[in-house]
């Protein structure tokens, strides 16, 4: 069984706005090399979940996790995202799809969040 994992995010124009997830992807692909893993977004950057999804399926891939990075369950992972994997399930009958929650509600990414908003924040340089 080939398990892979598709980071999930909304998506933005700003190439910088991506930086983030991208470096998700290169932690897990550097610590997990056999795990397949890409990013993937809703809109206004690619690729798509179904693109990701795709590639992932051309290359074997029997499951695949979709990690929905959004801070809470809005809008987009509480209607949008189970559409997309029902298509992606219709798609690809042979791979087993898994959404794991919001990573932002889980209770380690809530506490890690609260511990780095309690820290001094950098001075700045004198001018």
């Amino acid at each position: 069984m080939t398990r892979s994992i598709i980071l999930f995010a909304h998506g933005s124009r700003d190439p910088l706005w991506r930086a983030p997830m991208e470096a998700v992807a290169q932690r897990i692909a550097t610590q997990q090399p056999e795990r397949p893993v890409a990013c993937a977004y809703l809109e206004l950057c690619e690729p798509s979940l179904p693109h990701a999804a795709a590639v992932q399926a051309a290359q074997g891939a029997t499951h695949i996790t979709v990690v929905p990075m959004f801070l809470g369950t809005g809008k987009h992972a509480r209607e949008d995202l189970p559409v997309l994997v029902e298509e992606l399930r219709a798609a690809h009958p042979g791979i087993e799809f898994a959404v794991q929650q919001a990573v932002g509600e889980d209770p380690r990414m809530t506490a890690l969040m609260a511990e780095i908003a309690c820290e001094t924040p950098p001075q700045a340089p004198a001018l």
